[in-house]
């Protein structure tokens, strides 16, 4: 089985992916292996960010990760892979997200942007146009730790993703933060 793990960038999927590696899962990080494999196909200058050629990218894991019993793909457009069986967005309050990004010292327009995202739901958005909704669920991280957001996303592996509602999209809802400044 293909999981992407996804999400607004500080949402957590990096510290998540290395407590869900020492628990002997195996996890791709979305953007070492695009640099690595050159899926890059260009750069937006203003937001400090790459193109991926998804397809490119999309038939790589094909080839060498199908036959994997569970493989977990980490990165804030592994969303967009179609070969994904199962997409983990994390969610994460804005006003939580604005204090991670802000710790990585990202600039003020880029923090501005990714909470926006965050409010509107983008990435979810992006997930629904490519992906069943009954294949996409949502953990909000708000008010967790990183172990247990692990815990979460074995929970929904070792459950085969059955009889988890509270993880069905739909249940985080940031819209009234739009509102606010932040």
């Amino acid at each position: 089985m293909i999981i992407a793990l996804s999400g607004t960038p500080g949402t957590g999927k990096t510290s998540v992916s290395e407590v869900l590696r020492n628990r002997n899962l195996e996890v791709i990080d979305f953007n070492k292996e695009a640099r690595e494999n050159n899926f890059l196909i260009g750069k937006d200058i203003k937001r400090d960010s790459n193109f991926v050629d998804i397809e490119k990218f999309n038939k790589y894991i094909i080839k060498n990760y199908s036959e994997k019993k569970l493989i977990i793909i980490e990165g804030h457009l592994s969303h967009l892979l179609k070969i994904a069986e199962k997409i983990i967005l994390l969610r994460c309050h804005p006003k939580i997200l604005k204090n991670n990004l802000t710790k990585k010292g990202w600039k003020k327009e880029k923090i501005k942007e990714n909470i926006e995202a965050e409010i509107l739901d983008i990435i979810l958005c992006e997930a629904t146009e490519i992906h069943e909704e009954s294949n996409i669920f949502e953990i909000d991280v708000s008010n967790k730790s990183i172990i247990e957001i692990a815990d979460d996303i074995i929970d929904l592996t070792k459950n085969n993703f059955k009889n988890m509602k509270k993880f069905k999209i739909g249940r985080v809802d940031w819209s009234e933060e739009i509102l606010k400044q932040f």
